[in-house]
């Protein structure tokens, strides 16, 4: 019964890293400057999940994050040439790059991962349940 709730434990952690990556990208919808003040788009976070044999039993095995990815997604280019951030020269002169984030997608992902999160706990309430019925059987 332990290793069910440490598989159901590797979700919750999978999912709440999963959750904080996508409110990253909705609070840096608008970001166009990297962390030194650069004209650079910020580019979406992607978590990867991989399973986790290490609390693998009789088959079934846990989740775990195996990297947060910066996403390879082309930015979003608007012509505004009188922006302070307007590209200067090249093919791309006087447009401004924005992040490619799209918040529909974003706000799904957060469903999702919130669904999953909340399925997990049920499976860890029925799990808890089980454990003391077996107990007030086995008493």
């Amino acid at each position: 019964m332990l290793r069910a709730l440490d598989i159901s434990t590797s979700a919750l952690v999978a999912e709440r890293t999963r959750l904080n990556a996508v409110a990253g990208n909705i609070a840096n919808i608008s970001t166009l400057k990297n962390e030194k003040g650069e004209a650079e788009p910020y580019r979406a976070r992607e978590v990867v999940f991989q399973t986790d044999d290490e609390i693998s039993t009789q088959g079934a095995s846990g989740v775990k994050v195996e990297e947060i990815r910066a996403s390879d997604a082309e930015p979003l280019y608007r012509y505004q040439p009188q922006h302070p951030l307007a590209i200067k020269d090249g093919k791309w002169k006087g447009y401004v790059a924005y992040p490619n984030i799209d918040l529909t997608t974003q706000m799904v992902d957060a469903l999702e991962s919130t669904r999953a999160y909340e399925a997990n706990v049920g499976v860890m309430e029925i799990t808890k349940n089980l454990s003391r019925e077996t107990l007030t059987i086995l008493a």
